[in-house]
């Protein structure tokens, strides 16, 4: 079952020969990660995901979260897998040795989420929200308040969540009514009612610290009136103690398409006008905190929405190369031909190739972003460091919106290339598609991303940010045009690098024009252009270093590949970027020219046209 979460191979191509993580180990910060002990950490993650976590994901999607007596119960088989996981100090993978972390670099910690996420996404938004909530805990919480919480959150002994979608309030956080009245003793008391609440209780921990966006009362309107808060399941006394339930209720959980094994609750704080919590960082700057942790959480997401195209590519994969269907097209005619495994159809060919290219491609690009934060993190280059910070900030919301809706696409391909089979429970692809969709749509939908790109990204300091991302991609273009066989994909690339700085201009220059709204119809368009061009380059770049490896394996001959230990997957590197350059890359040019002739149709059709009443 290893193979089927993901392509180790391929895994280790992207850390040590395109990203060469193990250069890391030359910074004072990640001195200890040299290749050995790398290979090490993701040889145990992927041990743990296959042996332990991969066996709950049926379970957990067929059993579900159930509410009894105001508690949530979770499938029973996640206990096991999640002391497991707690064990192996899994939870504060990145974070510093000094409160309690592993210091893994950022790359390390993609390629191991890789494995837990692929084996069972549902259970690992247990972890993975406690992560983010004590992330925040230790940047903005007191003194007191990591003495109490962050510890017990980061070792997995206490969970944590994030409180912060209303009824009224989803996208428009600014509208939230949830209410923080100070008590005088440093407390508040908190009223509110939160909904879609990821992991908001469960019965793995003993605990939950809940980071609840509220505003104190006579706050002024809008975003700029938003704290964060601290408050616990069961009220913390000063000496690290449990007290008394904090008046956090549950009052029903959501039954969902997917993700059935994490517990999406609806949550009321302070019905009984016992909710206590304290104030996490500054009054008024809530949104400023989330905002700080948002490039992280958002980067996590787009893992998540990786992860499930990467198993449904790897699940395809192996059913299309032992299941049996059908006559060779070259033996159609022949009623005796033996019937052949469906991989040789070229129909599922051109499927898989296409799973594959956009598999590979998103490795890349998540990888490459997680190196771009540990560069900021590990660098004395001031100047390399901001501009990673740049590179982020462009890469973060395409990086989202992108592999998540084409993880989502990769996972309905995989059930079209198992045919009848893969619309069934019989096989794991079912699954993985419906859990993969809400990746699309949480931590800022996708719309909401493209919106960020156009609106915030594009044009922030002047534009240089975005600039250098077009200049990082013009290298390799220019390295690739001295490889022999690569000079028509370099060309391609260059092409589209080439009218996506064109079409980056035009959409600047019009979303601050009297046509802003239309703009803003083509930003996700926008944002999926980048996303393409992007997977291009990794391709290029991917193909860079395997075709040179590949012509010293064969000497330039063909013939060679079979028998070449490794010269058949660096030939699958190369001509999945031929096919990505080809087949792919041509359908982005068309989406640029659309861009380019944009309509305002969108926004000039009154209400009433979209449908007669």
């Amino acid at each position: 079952m290893a193979q089927l979460i993901s392509d180790r191979r391929d895994v280790d191509f992207v850390l040590f020969e395109q990203m060469e993580a193990h250069e890391l180990a030359k910074t004072e910060q990640y001195a200890q990660f040299n290749k050995k002990t790398i290979e090490m950490i993701i040889n145990e993650a992927r041990n743990l995901a296959i042996k332990e976590i991969l066996p709950t994901n049926k379970p957990g999607d067929e059993k579900g979260c159930r509410l009894e007596n105001g508690k949530v119960i979770v499938p029973e088989e996640f206990h096991r897998a999640y002391k497991l996981y707690c064990e192996g100090e899994w939870l504060a993978m990145a974070e510093d040795v000094e409160v309690g972390g592993q210091g893994f670099p950022i790359i390390v910690t993609q390629a191991a989420s890789e494995y837990f996420v692929g084996a069972n996404c549902a259970f690992m938004m247990y972890p993975g929200l406690t992560h983010g909530a004590a992330h925040l805990v230790e940047v903005f919480g007191t003194e007191k308040q990591k003495e109490l919480y962050l510890s017990k959150m980061y070792s997995g002994k206490w969970g944590g969540t994030m409180l912060l979608t209303e009824p009224d309030a989803g996208s428009d956080v600014g509208n939230l009514t949830t209410t923080a009245y100070p008590n005088g003793d440093g407390t508040y008391t908190i009223k509110g009612q939160k909904i879609f609440i990821s992991a908001g209780d469960h019965d793995l921990v003993e605990n939950i610290v809940h980071p609840v966006l509220a505003r104190i009362e006579g706050a002024p309107a809008g975003t700029k009136g938003i704290s964060l808060f601290a408050v616990p399941k069961i009220w913390v006394n000063d000496d690290g103690s449990l007290g008394e339930d904090n008046d956090v209720v549950i009052d029903r959980l959501e039954e969902k398409m997917g993700i059935h094994g994490n517990a999406t609750c609806v949550m009321i704080l302070g019905g009984k006008g016992k909710c206590k919590g304290t104030l996490l960082g500054e009054p008024n700057k809530g949104m400023r905190a989330m905002f700080q942790m948002m490039n992280e959480a958002r980067l996590g997401v787009g893992i998540q929405g990786y992860s499930f195209g990467t198993a449904a590519y790897m699940y395809a994969l192996d059913y299309a190369r032992q299941r049996v269907q059908g006559r060779s097209l070259l033996d159609f005619m022949n009623p005796d031909a033996p019937a052949v495994t469906i991989i040789n159809h070229p129909d599922v060919r051109r499927m898989l190739t296409w799973m594959k290219a956009m598999v590979d491609g998103m490795r890349s690009f998540i990888y490459y972003t997680g190196r771009c934060f540990d560069i900021v993190r590990s660098s004395n280059d001031e100047a390399a460091k901001e501009k990673a910070q740049g590179l982020i900030e462009v890469l973060i919301p395409i990086l989202k919106a992108y592999c998540t809706d084409k993880s989502f696409e990769v996972c309905t391909m995989a059930m079209q290339t198992y045919g009848g089979y893969g619309y069934t429970k019989e096989y794991p692809i079912e699954q993985l598609l419906r859990d993969c969709k809400i990746t699309g749509i949480y931590e800022g939908t996708n719309g909401i991303q493209s919106m960020d790109l156009l609106g915030r990204k594009l044009g922030m300091k002047g534009g240089k940010p975005f600039m250098d991302l077009i200049g990082e991609m013009s290298k390799t273009v220019a390295q690739a045009k001295g490889i022999a066989g690569l000079e028509t994909l370099a060309a391609q690339v260059e092409e589209a690098v080439g009218k996506l700085g064109e079409i980056a201009m035009l959409m600047g220059k019009t979303a601050m024009s009297e046509k802003v709204l239309t703009a803003f119809t083509y930003s996700y368009n926008f944002l999926d252009v980048c996303g393409d061009t992007i997977m291009a380059w990794m391709h290029l770049w991917r193909a860079c270093i395997a075709k040179p490896k590949l012509d010293a394996l064969t000497n330039g001959d063909p013939a060679l590949i079979a028998s070449k230990k490794d010269a058949a997957f660096y030939d699958g590197l190369v001509k999945t970027a031929q096919f990505f350059g080809s087949a792919v890359l041509p359908v982005a040019l068309g989406k640029m020219a659309a861009i380019k002739n944009m309509s305002s149709a969108a926004v000039d059709m009154l209400d009433d046209g979209y449908a007669g009443k």
